[in-house]
This record gives structure tokens, sequence and C-alpha cells, in this order.
């Protein structure tokens, strides 16, 4: 028998009435649930640890990039073009004076941020975002921080990736083992530009830290080809991640519609986009029938659907010991958290994390204190934290 017994559907006033009691119980078990439990997801079951999920701050406005200062405390970039920072756990309601004018557009804006790995001597940190000029194009900017505003900030490269949609900016920057800045660079919407070297769009571009061209870069010396370039055949990378164990550089990107990828950057080599990949266009038509090529690498791993991945880290604290050398991935579009769990360079296993709050995460960071840090994407965006339960 159903809730009524088999009789005809009550009035919503007789209903009220015959279970006041047990509408009173469960509100009251409610109000219990949202005073304990402010987030509504504290706690979640993993394949390994028990984790809980903390709320560090909110009401940013789509953030984009998480960088950890010496002392602990955060920057945060929000692509409608400001910089905030949270003390000592608490979000600052003011705006970090001296950020750029950004072009604010589609996927274009105020995007990464990154720590000099000297900070304590020199005060540097990094910002990426889209510059005006012919349309817009990914621009790195180094200031000194004073601890209240940027000084002395301005462009030390500006990405010759020109494009009026403000899409496929990639963006994202990591300083690697050997002190280089990588900074990715998205196709803007052209795909033969990720094969073109003449032009930094589809790349991942290695440089200097005053935003020069490293000597031994893969095609320093090469007539008609773009110094900067590390790497070439990436459609739109949104994640960067070093394993600071090893320096080896990692790197994700959006396919079309499916082909999300995770690849093993190595000097020179081509990523294959558009030439070969695992997906198709957004109207359901072929871009290529080809999945391999000689000399175009293969991704570690690959997404049909797609995930639309953000921010990486390479896990490498103790504060999770089962997650050791695993890469964490945002997901957009899949609206969790990846764990991809590596054998050399192999995947060979996945989990989802974060399901239950079904945020798109935009980036992912190990914070000093060994556990990690993710942005989720949204015009009242929040800064969380995931710890041992």
């Amino acid at each position: 028998m159903g809730l009524f017994d088999g009789q005809s559907e009550p009035s919503p006033k007789s209903f009220v009435r015959k279970y006041r009691a047990v509408l009173i119980v469960l509100g009251l078990a409610l109000v219990a649930v949202v005073l304990v439990d402010p987030l509504g997801f504290m706690s979640e079951r993993t394949e390994g640890p028990r984790i809980r999920i903390v709320r560090v701050a909110a009401g940013l406005e789509y953030p984009w990039g998480l960088a950890f200062l010496p002392n602990g405390d955060m920057l945060v970039t929000e692509r409608l073009g400001r910089l905030r920072i949270i003390r000592g756990g608490k979000l600052d309601e003011t705006w970090i004076p001296g950020v750029p004018q950004v072009v604010e557009k589609a996927q274009a804006g105020l995007m990464d941020v990154a720590i000099h790995p000297r900070f304590v001597e020199n005060g540097f940190i990094y910002l990426t975002y889209s510059k005006r000029g012919q349309g817009d194009t990914p621009a790195l900017l180094r200031a000194r921080f004073d601890g209240s505003r940027l000084v002395d900030a301005h462009d030390i490269f500006i990405a010759d990736a020109w494009s009026d949609t403000g899409g496929n900016t990639g963006s994202r920057i990591v300083f690697g083992n050997d002190g280089m800045i990588y900074m990715s660079v998205g196709d803007r919407h052209v795909p033969r530009f990720a094969q073109d070297l003449t032009t930094h769009a589809g790349k991942v571009l290695r440089l200097r830290d005053d935003g020069s061209v490293p000597d031994d870069n893969p095609f320093v010396g090469q007539p008609n080809v773009r110094p900067e370039i590390f790497t070439y055949g990436n459609r739109n990378p949104q994640g960067l991640a070093i394993d600071p164990r090893t320096g080896d550089l990692f790197e994700n990107e959006h396919g079309p519609r499916g082909g999300d990828e995770i690849n093993f950057l190595q000097p020179g080599r081509n990523y294959g986009w558009p030439v070969i990949t695992y997906g198709i266009n957004y109207n359901g038509t072929i871009i290529t029938n080809e999945r391999e090529r000689p000399g175009m690498e293969q991704p570690l791993v690959y997404w049909v659907p797609s995930i639309a991945p953000s921010g990486m880290v390479m896990y490498t604290g103790d504060r999770f010991p089962q997650w050791k050398g695993n890469l964490f991935v945002g997901a957009l579009n899949g609206t969790h958290l990846r764990r991809v769990v590596l054998n050399g360079m192999r995947v060979v296993h996945e989990e989802r994390l974060l399901t239950d709050l079904h945020q798109r995460i935009r980036d992912v960071r190990q914070g000093p204190d060994g556990l990690l840090y993710v942005l989720t994407d949204s015009s009242y965006g929040e800064v969380l934290r995931i710890e041992p339960r």
C-alpha cells in the first residue's frame, strides 16, 4: 500500500494535519544538519582516506588561479580582472591594486597566478591575462607584491596568439625545477595554428623568469620558428603540473567534443592537434579519422565524453600518503575532482572526488600544509580545503 493506503489524494491542509508531527521532526532534523554542517557536504568516502571538505572562503567571482605565499596566505585571481588575498584564513574584502586592465570575454580575462621560487628574496609574482590589441592575446606580467599592492607591474612576455573570440586562451603557468616558467597558450579556435611554429597559439612555452628565451629551448636558432616554443600541437592547455621529485612536466587540455587529454610534455615534441585527436567537432562532424601518427605523441589518458579539465597538481604531501604521486585534475564540465593514478608514465586508475558538490572545479593546488585546495568556478566561487577526517 502507498502512503495514503489506497485512498484518494488528500488536500494539502489535511496532509499537514495528519502528518504534522512527522513534518516537525523532519524540519528539526534539517535545521540540525544546517547548523552542524553549513556546507551540506562536509565529509566524503573515497576509495582510500575518508575526507572532510572545509570552506576556506566564499564570495569570489569566477576565481581562476590560486597560489600560496610563503606565510600560507593565498592569492586568488578572478577572471573579471581582480586579484584577491586570503589572509589568516579570511578573504580580504578589498582588491589588490596594480592589476592591469584585462579583456574579459568568453574564456579571456585575468587568469593564472604564480609565485617566484625565490619570492622571499625578490617578492615577484606572475599573472597571465588577456591583453587588448588586435582582439586579445595571453600576456605574462611580473610585479613585486609588497603585501598590499603590486609594484612595478609590467608585461615580460606577450604571446603572438591574437584573436577576437576570447576563446581557447590556455594561460596556465608553472615554475619548473629548472627555474624556468612554462606557460600554456590555446589555439584560439584556429586549429591549424597548433601545428604552425611561426605562432605561439596551440603551444606550451618555456621562458626565463624575466620573460626572455632560454638558450637551451628546443627550437632556438631555427629559422621561422618561435624560440619560446617548448611543445606544440596542443589545443587548449588548461592545466600544468610539475612533479617536484623528478621535474617531469604534465599538461592537460580540452579536446573539441571529446578527446580531452593529459600529456607528459617533452621538449620539442608534437602532441598532434588537429592532425590526430580522439574528439569530433561540436556539431558532430569528423575532424580526422587518425588517432595516431609517427612523430606525434599519444596522451597518457584521454576522456570521451569530455570532462573539461582545468587546474592540475601532482600530490607529494604527507597528509594523504595513499595519494602520493597522484595527479589531481579539476573538471569543469564533469563537475568533480579527478584523481589519476600513475605507474611510471602509464595511467592505471582514476577516481572521481567531490561529486556531491556538483560544482565546476577550476583549479587545484597543494598547500604548504600538505592539504589540497580547490577553486569552484561560479559567480559565487569558493576556496575549499580537503583534509583527512
